[in-house]
């Protein structure tokens, strides 16, 4: 069977061929869509859709696209944050009887800075199944093409609009010690950038826009730099923003504070990730703290087996 025939409902169409898909068992279905090239969509994804009995996206128009390239049948219905109080009670019930609910964003990762974690938070108090199907995230893409750190990261969504209200929430965020990723429109980016030097100082930062688009681009340099390139350079389309972390400042801990820290770790943690606890809590030096631990610990050892004789 090729694409040129009629695909029936639960079928897709992928490589030229026309798949059959099993019809999925009641449950939501969490589905990650392309944020960009359609070609991201994975398999997984491609049979979820085509085995639900609905699915659920922010905009019919958007999702459509998506449907008609790979010859997807379901019914498509509108939910989002305008009409999500109406239309919940309607998934609801579809699970309610039995039925396949997929839930898709109109890019990337549902859930993701949109409202759907509502009907996932009602849908699992109902009773029902919460299945992910994982796929893109601009975030995660982003990152990993950032050169930035990417062990610890704090995603913050979009910043207020407000210059007051963003500011405060800079200030939050800025003693946390990850590589932050937030979403950011075109029009606001030089000034969030500009706010963003200001409040966390001029770390090192990633513009990425476009991701997996032909227009793709990663622009680094320093917050004040990216800010002033923008200023004079407007952006379009789609934005993550990338910030690194904080510079670890070390303290002058008392070694008192240190030893009683690291007595706490002990109890309840191995060596190695005790003084690994502590030196990020402290901002000491890892090895030093490490040696301070075995030191600590083969004391107490030593005084256990005095105590028992």
């Amino acid at each position: 069977m090729t694409m040129a025939e009629a695909p029936p409902e639960r079928r897709y169409f992928v490589a030229g061929q026309v798949v059959e898909a099993p019809r999925q068992e009641a449950a939501l279905y969490v589905v990650s869509t392309p944020i960009g090239n359609l070609g991201d969509i994975t398999l997984r994804a491609l049979e979820t859709l085509a085995g639900a009995d609905v699915i659920a996206c922010e905009d019919t128009r958007v999702t459509s696209t998506l449907a008609q390239r790979f010859g997807l049948r379901a019914p498509l219905l509108p939910y989002h944050e305008h009409n999500a109080e109406r239309q919940r009670p309607r998934l609801l019930a579809a699970l309610a009887e039995g039925k396949a609910v997929a839930l898709v964003s109109d890019a990337g990762t549902p859930l993701v800075s949109d409202p759907g974690y509502r009907l996932v938070r009602d849908v699992l108090e109902a009773g029902h199944r919460v299945i992910p199907i994982p796929g893109a995230s601009a975030p995660l893409a982003a990152l990993v093409a950032s050169g930035l750190p990417s062990d610890t990261l704090l995603f913050a969504g979009f910043l207020p609009q407000k210059a007051g209200q963003r500011s405060r929430r800079l200030a939050e965020l800025s003693a946390i010690p990850a590589t932050l990723a937030f979403f950011e429109s075109p029009h606001r980016l030089a000034a969030s950038l500009a706010a963003m030097a200001e409040v966390l100082g001029d770390r090192a930062a990633v513009v990425a826009r476009e991701l997996t688009k032909k227009f793709e681009t990663f622009q680094r340099g320093t917050l004040a730099e990216l800010a002033a390139f923008y200023e004079e350079n407007p952006p379009k389309g789609e934005i993550v923003v990338l910030i690194g972390p904080p510079e670890v400042q070390a303290h002058e801990e008392d070694a008192a504070d240190v030893e009683a820290l690291l007595t706490e770790a002990l109890a309840g943690m191995p060596v190695a990730a005790a003084a690994k606890d502590v030196a990020k809590r402290t901002g000491l030096d890892r090895n030093e703290v490490y040696k301070l631990a075995l030191a600590l610990k083969a004391a107490a050892g030593a005084e256990g087996e005095e105590t028992g004789s």
